[in-house]
């Protein structure tokens, strides 16, 4: 198992753009579940870039020394909570309009946005979405 440090390094090598942190990963994470909580109003392509994070989290956990792993897991898992009770589960059809899904393990990518609004409301809307609509008020 590694460290924080080797994983960033690692992860990068495997094609990762830079040598990320965990705490840097939770970080966007957490900012992602709130901008999402709020309604995310960037498009759709700015939407699928950044899940990505949780992506290099799920990488890095596979690597990382079990007493990184016992300590940030707590942190995911209220994030992932909070996640999921922002998203509807559409078992990822409306994003896959946009973007090739990855592999089923990677529950994240199967829920879209509650509230739709701006332009990633608009194009998750004419994949079929279904969610609330601030804009509409």
């Amino acid at each position: 198992m590694a460290t924080e440090t080797e994983v960033g390094e690692l992860l990068h090598q495997r094609g990762w753009r830079t040598a990320f942190t965990v705490t840097e990963r939770v970080n966007a994470w957490a900012a992602l579940v709130s901008l999402i909580e709020r309604g995310y109003g960037d498009d759709i392509y700015e939407y699928t870039n950044d899940l990505y994070c949780r992506n290099w989290l799920r990488e890095a956990w596979l690597f990382l020394d079990e007493h990184i792993v016992q300590l940030w897991t707590p942190r995911i898992r209220s994030l992932d909570d909070r996640y999921r009770a922002a998203t509807v589960d559409d078992d990822g059809q409306a994003l896959n309009q946009f973007h090739r899904l990855p592999g089923p393990d990677l529950w994240w990518w199967r829920r879209h946005p509650r509230i739709l609004t701006g332009d990633l409301g608009r194009s998750l809307r004419s994949a079929g979405a279904i969610g609330a609509d601030p804009d509409a008020a």
